[in-house]
């Protein structure tokens, strides 16, 4: 039987790993070393899921590009070296992305972290061989701009009516809605379900382990096959 989707690009904190306590203690403790106005957990979170410029800028409007420098720097030094927060793989995470993969489809990851934090977890979690391309926001656009997934679907030679984006906050399910690809939400993530579902995505899963049964399953109505021109 043919299946819908060919490519299934994954976002990675909130949706393949649970680092959200990271991020916001990382944040916190770049913002300590600076001595800016603090923020509250809900407003550090919020940010999560957007590129550190784009993070900063929403955290603090009317910084200028040398804070946005000095805090992006500050929040790679205490994710990459001084913070011990942990940060795994939510449980069953690792078996469905070999699955899926043993089931032959393309997989990608397109994510707000930066390479260098990206490659980081990669290594840590052994899953990075398991995917065929991944793009970070300090290397192409941010979410929810369609440039990751216009990036992802080129090297891999993916159409956006075969491409599936798979991420627990809005920034994603836009940016598959501007890529013009199907869009998976996951609702233990970031983002709230009701916030998820005003983006209108085709559903969603409750569970990582969830993924392939909704893959299986899932039976759009008969349309005209989507091209970018």
């Amino acid at each position: 039987m043919s299946r819908k989707f060919n490519l299934l690009v994954f976002d990675w904190d909130g949706t393949l790993m649970d680092s959200e306590a990271r991020i916001v203690a990382c944040l916190r403790g770049a913002i300590r070393d600076l001595e800016l106005e603090s923020r509250d957990e809900e407003a550090l979170k919020n940010i999560i899921g957007l590129g550190l410029r784009e993070a900063v800028s929403t955290l603090y409007p009317d910084s200028n590009d040398d804070l946005l420098r000095q805090l992006t720097d500050r929040y790679r030094y205490h994710f990459l070296t001084a913070d011990p927060t942990p940060s795994t793989l939510f449980n069953g995470a690792e078996q469905i992305l070999r699955q899926l993969a043993d089931a032959g489809y393309l997989m990608a990851v397109a994510t707000g972290k930066g390479r260098a934090g990206l490659d980081k977890v990669l290594e840590e979690t052994g899953v990075g061989s398991l995917f065929h391309a991944t793009r970070c926001a300090d290397e192409t656009l941010s979410k929810p701009n369609p440039q990751m997934l216009h990036e992802v679907m080129d090297e891999l030679g993916a159409e956006p009516g075969e491409t599936l984006m798979i991420g627990d906050t809005e920034y994603d399910m836009l940016m598959a809605r501007n890529a013009s690809t199907g869009a998976l939400a996951v609702s233990y993530g970031v983002h709230t379900l009701e916030r998820l579902l005003k983006c209108t995505p085709l559903g969603c899963i409750h569970d990582i382990k969830e993924l392939e049964i909704w893959l299986g399953e899932y039976a759009p109505e008969p349309a005209i096959e989507q091209r970018r021109g």
